[in-house]
């Protein structure tokens, strides 16, 4: 079995940066079960102004080697969790390595390591409540011996409270707890500059389609064929790459996506291009939570007590309407993550073209992002020249900034749409 590191695509500097990372850690345990060193980690992000931790003779300089808190930084589809994940297993692998092999390494890639706490956000953001009980359940010992790993895979979806729970506890660490942060970068809009400055940062690039491709191929068995178009039409994502290679109905929503500047032929048509692209995005977020959402529903149900005959059975579910309720909070506000989600991968297609038409229009001797629509991407440049490309492009962009902010999808597609046909 390949190590924990070998899905981490395109990031050498980063692996090796973990790896010692993880052998300094190693080296920790065993300095401290044989009493020659603390077990408190007390290295800082710098090692600078912090207390100075013992190094291991004729081993890692745990100073330079081992933190308590890490942010890992990059764009979308780098491999931030996945680079998050494989580091929390080197550091419960009983080898210190990474190895894949042992029972640390296993449970930690399977997501049932007991010592390891994965933060995913369901809705739009990391509240307050939920990072209070998590800092509180991080403070106790490692079951396992070695260390507590908490993985926070959006760190830039915390809350003001939320992160100031979280700075708290990165300030003064539990002994063996480390805290892995995943954030698109370290502005201060992603990553509360306080907490940045006590997190040692590992920087991820975009993966090459290249290498994107040779892991499709090697783990998920893809053609090679098949492997560098969807490397190339993801633009780097490893994960939308994936889905592209392996789901026909998201090679379908790509097309439609990619038939929009066609569309385009008038104030209606534009509104309409609008009403479709929304539609499509709520379609796929529908599927994609309302089989979670119905198991989730009916396992609270029945532990409220649904479906019994004995006394007091239907007295117990009238008192249950406030857990209903809040359940159904937190799965509207998955589905509206969810959507955005959706609506914002077809927007990266969308900017994809217009990139194309740029490229061409200023004979750039670069490939193309899309193989597939490269002639229509050719006939628009043709047509806009580049300077007409390059509005269209910052339209696309626009409308993903304006959405982030919270502005309405909608609103923010039709005006988006209305750019792109008046140019």
């Amino acid at each position: 079995m390949p190590d924990v590191f070998a899905d981490l695509v395109g990031q050498d500097e980063a692996v090796v940066e973990l790896r010692r990372a993880a052998a300094a850690a190693a080296a920790v345990l065993r300095a401290a079960a044989a009493d020659r060193a603390p077990a408190l980690l007390a290295a800082g992000p710098t090692g600078g102004d912090e207390p100075e931790a013992a190094a291991v003779p004729g081993g890692p300089d745990v100073s330079t080697g081992m933190t308590h808190a890490w942010i890992f930084t990059g764009p979308p589809g780098s491999g931030r969790s996945v680079a998050a994940r494989a580091f929390a297993a080197a550091l419960q692998c009983v080898h210190g390595t990474g190895c894949g092999d042992c029972p640390g390494c296993h449970t930690t890639m399977g997501g049932t390591h007991a010592d390891v706490r994965l933060v995913e956000p369901e809705g739009l953001s990391i509240g307050v409540n939920d990072m209070r009980a998590l800092v509180l359940r991080a403070a106790s010992t490692p079951s396992g011996g070695r260390w507590q790993v908490v993985v926070i895979s959006d760190a830039d979806r915390l809350t003001e409270a939320a992160g100031n729970a979280l700075l708290k506890a990165i300030e003064e660490p539990p002994p063996r707890t480390v805290f892995l942060l995943c954030a698109p970068s370290t502005h201060p809009d992603d990553v509360s500059v306080t907490i940045r400055s006590r997190c040692r940062v590992v920087p991820l690039r975009q993966p090459p389609a290249a290498a994107v491709a040779e892991v499709l191929v090697r783990r998920d068995g893809v053609a090679p064929d098949v492997a560098r178009w969807a490397a190339a039409a993801a633009q780097g994502h490893v994960g939308r790459a994936r889905r592209l290679a392996r789901d026909p109905e998201a090679r379908k929503r790509r097309e439609a996506v990619l038939a929009v500047p066609r569309r385009l032929t008038g104030v209606g048509a534009a509104f309409d291009a609008a009403s479709a692209l929304i539609e499509a995005a709520e379609a796929e977020a529908e599927a994609s939570v309302s089989e979670a959402d119905t198991t989730e529903r009916t396992a609270l149900e029945r532990a409220l007590g649904a479906g019994g005959t004995g006394r007091g059975a239907a007295g117990a579910m009238r008192g249950a309407a406030g857990q209903l309720k809040e359940l159904e909070k937190r799965q509207k506000s998955r589905a509206t993550r969810a959507q955005r989600d959706a609506l914002d991968r077809a927007l990266v297609d969308l900017a994809g073209f217009y990139r194309d038409a740029l490229t061409m229009a200023l004979r750039a001797p670069v490939d193309p992002v899309h193989t597939d629509t490269a002639a229509m991407a050719g006939a628009g440049a043709q047509k806009w020249d580049a300077e007409g490309s390059l509005r269209r492009l910052e339209a696309v962009l626009a409308c993903r900034a304006a959405i982030e902010a919270n502005v309405k999808p909608r609103i923010a597609v039709e005006a988006m749409m209305l750019a792109l046909w008046k140019g």
